[in-house]
């Protein structure tokens, strides 16, 4: 078995970009790391990518410049790609394939552990609950994050989705005491200006304490970029699993991550799907986002935010469609709302967090929670219904109650999704969203208890709403 493992090769059939083809060896399998040793020394690293009855194909992860195909040895390492592990890997950061970038040796390895990974079994789930704070009021009040789900949040070119993933990294946390936490930010195909900005906001903010940080950046091989979410996973199911902890990973950008698989697609001249993307995209991205959840019995649990930017804003685009598919719920960004100045342009019409019952109400958030959410959610879609009408008929031509619900839906979006960078945990969001509602008549509260109406909203209301109406 050994010398099978470690067998060696001399020489190349041909190189096409960063592909390399050898002669087929018996026992090869997919997804195998492979080495390159020049005769100068140099090495090299690559995945096996293709397997046939002549040929054998691998991407490698530097560039094939300056290889010499008849002098070339190759080494076939005995595993897939794997990523070593403890919990020391916290506050380090790592290139998308595992090697610390940060100017310090890699940590004293707990254990080794493959990269691919696997969906957690049904059977084995545990239901998702309990709440995850992110500081942002857009999310906690109307698209409740939960641990254990997987909410995507999709975005567009020139959306501020960087700075959204930042302040959820400072920010995030999950209630109760001596709750361990942690973040794994994973980047794919970003600039080195991105990469720069993402590691200066986490020192500065004291995150990356609690932080482990995979970057992929564009000039980096394109294989490289298929290897970092499953990096990134397979360090938060360590942390998770094997210690016990709450993680919640950031994946940025899935659109970056589908056109790797596009591109890799086409130097292996497979047949297309639709816009060009393999057929077996789907899957694919099911095995990343299947890798969230609970196991029963287990202490800690992995979250997953994915970060993708829809090409032409366009929503039914095959990689956010794909992915509304597999994940529980969306958060949508609105360029109407960026060009007004707000942030986060959180839009919360078309957002949705499939999993939010099970996370919220007495004992995780408040027990007016769901009730208050409805009521916002509901006024909020009524003036910007009503906005529609004001551009046709004019605002003279509007009632008393329909400038009353335009003039909600302004502030809504002016005092409270505008929070900026400020931190609002659930207690304050929840306290805001009821002086929103100072507005209105008690009589017009349809969606909400009469004892969280008693308790919660402001005293002088219904004595003020009275005169307003007469």
């Amino acid at each position: 078995m050994e010398s099978l493992l470690n067998r060696r090769s001399r020489g190349l059939i041909g190189i096409s970009g960063p592909l390399v083809s050898m002669r087929y060896l018996p026992g090869v399998f997919l997804g195998q790391m492979i080495e390159l040793r020049t005769e100068t020394g140099q090495q090299r690293k690559g995945q096996v990518l293709e397997l046939s009855e002549e040929m054998t194909t691998a991407q490698l992860f530097e560039t094939t410049q300056g290889i010499d195909t008849e002098s070339i040895s190759v080494r076939y390492l005995p595993s897939t790609a794997r990523f070593r592990l403890s919990r020391e890997i916290l506050g380090r950061a790592f290139s998308g394939s595992g090697v610390p970038i940060d100017g310090t040796p890699h940590p004293i390895p707990e254990l080794e552990r493959e990269i691919v990974g696997n969906a957690i079994n049904p059977t084995a789930r545990d239901k998702p609950s309990d709440f995850i704070q992110t500081g942002i009021s857009a999310i906690d009040l109307l698209n409740t994050l939960v641990r254990g789900q997987k909410l995507p949040i999709f975005s567009g070119a020139g959306l501020p989705s960087n700075e959204l993933a930042v302040q959820i990294v400072r920010q995030a946390s999950v209630l109760g005491e001596e709750e361990d936490f942690a973040i794994v930010f994973a980047a794919m195909g970003i600039t080195h200006r991105d990469a720069a900005f993402f590691l200066d906001a986490f020192q500065t903010t004291g995150a990356i304490q609690r932080t482990v940080v995979f970057l992929n950046l564009a000039s980096d091989p394109t294989i490289e970029r298929l290897l970092t979410p499953r990096m990134a996973l397979t360090a938060a199911e360590h942390l998770a699993f094997d210690h016990d902890m709450h993680v919640l990973v950031v994946l940025t950008d899935m659109a970056n991550y589908c056109e790797a698989l596009r591109e890799i697609g086409n130097a292996r001249e497979e047949i297309p799907g639709r816009r060009g993307y393999p057929g077996y995209m789907y899957t694919d991205l099911a095995s990343i986002y299947e890798r969230a959840g609970r196991i029963r019995g287990r202490e800690g649990s992995v979250t997953q935010i994915p970060i993708l930017t829809m090409p032409d804003d366009d929503i039914t685009h095959p990689i956010a469609d794909l992915t509304g598919y597999i994940t529980e719920g969306q958060v949508v960004l609105s360029r109407e709302l960026h060009r007004k100045g707000v942030f986060p342009p959180i839009d919360v019409l078309p957002s949705l967090s499939r999993l939010m019952n099970l996370g919220i109400g007495e004992g995780k958030t408040r027990a007016d929670h769901r009730n208050l959410a409805d009521q916002i959610y509901a006024f909020y879609a009524r003036g910007r219904d009503l906005r529609r009408m004001e551009a046709i008929v004019g605002e003279d031509a509007m009632t008393t109650e329909d400038r009353r619900y335009l003039d909600f839906a302004r502030r809504f979006e002016e005092l409270y999704l505008n929070q900026g960078n400020r931190e609002r945990d659930i207690e304050t969001s929840l306290a805001e969203a009821w002086q929103l509602l100072a507005g209105f008549p008690v009589t017009e509260l349809t969606r909400i208890g009469r004892q969280w109406i008693e308790k919660y909203l402001p005293a002088d209301n219904e004595d003020e709403e009275s005169e307003a109406s007469s």
